[in-house]
């Protein structure tokens, strides 16, 4: 097993420590009930609703931004190149995700990340409205 340098584990720790409280708020937006046209839609049946932004500690991002994507029940979001990091979270619903090379099923407390310049496509395989929350990372 590899030694990580204590530099290494302190970024680890702060970036750790960064993340938690993006995703202590997830369970609210479980409760929370969007309207059919609150945000901004990006495909039939998907929308985008912009929760908050927030300063980054980690240096290698400037900002935080949170933000929901409602799906109704067999919605899906195109193929869509990503053009930031992303940490998303499941908060409501079941789904599958696709990506270049891979294919996988998430449900609620799930947790997985976009990577800048990947493809990504989500679709609500769950009879109910489903929400991703996004925590986009802004680079510095």
């Amino acid at each position: 097993m590899k030694t990580i340098s204590r530099r290494s584990a302190i970024a680890l720790g702060v970036t750790a420590a960064t993340a938690v409280p993006l995703f202590a708020t997830a369970t609210l937006a479980k409760t929370k009930k969007y309207s059919a046209n609150e945000g901004k839609e990006i495909a039939p049946g998907v929308r985008v609703v912009e929760v908050g932004t927030g300063n980054s500690d980690i240096p290698a991002y400037k900002s935080i931004a949170l933000a929901d994507v409602v799906f109704q029940p067999g919605a899906t979001a195109p193929a869509m190149v990503m053009d930031n990091d992303m940490v998303c979270t499941i908060t409501a619903g079941e789904f599958t995700i696709k990506k270049a090379d891979k294919e996988f099923k998430l449900k609620v407390g799930d947790v997985y990340t976009c990577a800048k310049g990947k493809t990504d496509q989500a679709t609500n395989t769950s009879k109910e409205v489903g929400i991703h929350r996004l925590a986009v990372l802004i680079p510095a």
